[in-house]
């Protein structure tokens, strides 16, 4: 039992001494290739094998003849080893420079490409991960390409109707300094309107930034949705009676939710407005409430004859108008860009649809528990 003890003592410390050695030699070598890392670590075990053989043959004090028979099996062992280490580096060390260059492809702006000799399991692993990531830049920079567009139609269309109005105001001033206004009170109500059209697109404009910039002050309370859709209706009435269009409210649950008041009668104005602004007269709006899987849901169904499938996707774009039939004369724009901002910021979701002879709107919000 002794002895046994003592052969093992005498293996660890050499192997130990050899593991050191081979850990000291991997550290400073820790930048170099992957080939010479595989090499010493193939190294390292047989090294120390040969170190642990060599001190037990020691201790146990073998002929010369049994130390060379010794040595010499282990010696081939090492050299087979080390030449499989290279031979496994090398592999290795190709299918990452494989990886690397259609890394690089994929960092100048294309997509990715996995190499199509199969690697490690960890270099599959890594091809599946920028296979992934890659994908999902691509969406960001088809997004992106959509936001700048948009944006770039958003500042064409304001300045477009920031010129109208003011040109309008120029004029009627200038007609009203110099005395030839055949009917003063009328170019003074329209000039009120123009004015009061003006404030309404900087108040958007600011609105919008202050979504876009993640600043938009919240005070959620908890209100019902009976209450909120009915002062929302009560304050679209009027535009709804000028233009011949029936509101309809009867199918609204009194559902409780924690929302800004403020902010979402904004989000149920905008709504009804464009609802109304696109449905022909003699035709109906309808808003609805109703609790779902998903939560509450807020609806307004209109009578605008739909919108092309093509532009489902723009509806609520900074900056959409659709076509010339659809874009009220006051409008920039702005309104639904600004509903779906303050709804995410509700934690929610905003989504059109097609119906049968006009489009539905529906916001989504987390019921109040």
């Amino acid at each position: 039992m002794r002895d046994t003890l003592l052969i093992a003592l005498y293996a660890f410390a050499a192997a130990a001494a050899a593991g050191l050695a081979g850990a000291g030699v991997l550290r400073l070598i820790r930048r170099r290739s992957l080939t010479a890392s595989l090499t010493v670590v193939a190294a390292v075990g047989v090294v120390a094998m040969l170190a642990g053989t060599l001190a037990v043959a020691w201790a146990m004090f073998l002929s010369p003849h049994d130390l060379t028979v010794v040595t010499t099996v282990v010696a081939m062992a090492a050299v087979v080893s080390l030449a499989t280490a290279l031979l496994l580096g090398r592999w290795v060390v190709a299918r990452s420079r494989e990886l690397a260059e259609a890394a690089r492809h994929f960092g100048d702006g294309g997509e990715f490409a996995a190499p199509a000799v199969p690697g490690t399991a960890e270099l599959d692993a890594l091809s599946r991960e920028l296979a992934a990531t890659s994908a999902r830049l691509a969406e960001s920079r088809a997004r992106e390409r959509a936001l700048e567009t948009s944006r770039r139609e958003l500042v064409a269309w304001i300045s477009h109707d920031l010129r109208t109005p003011l040109a309008g105001l120029r004029a009627m001033s200038e007609a009203l300094e110099d005395g030839v206004a055949a009917d003063p009170g009328r170019y003074l109500r329209q000039m009120r309107t123009e004015v009061e059209r003006l404030n309404d697109m900087v108040g958007d404009l600011f609105e919008l930034s202050r979504i876009h910039a993640g600043t938009l002050p919240l005070t959620p309370s908890r209100i019902s949705l009976y209450d909120l859709v009915g002062d929302a209706l009560a304050g679209a009435d009027p535009l709804a009676r000028e233009h011949g269009v029936r509101l309809v409210g009867d199918r609204v649950e009194p559902l409780p939710v924690e929302v800004d008041g403020r902010e979402m009668s904004r989000v149920l104005g905008n709504l009804l407005v464009n609802a109304i602004r696109r449905t022909p007269a003699d035709g109906t709006v309808a808003v609805a409430a109703e609790r779902t899987g998903e939560g509450v849901v807020l609806s307004v169904t209109d009578g605008c004859g739909g919108i092309p499938e093509e532009d489902l996707p723009r509806v609520f774009d900074t900056g959409w108008r659709g076509t010339d039939a659809r874009t009220p004369p006051a409008g920039a724009g702005l309104g639904l860009a600004i509903v779906r901002g303050i709804v995410e910021a509700h934690r929610g979701r905003a989504t059109v649809r097609n119906i049968p002879g006009g489009c539905r709107f529906e916001v989504t919000l987390p019921a109040a528990p």
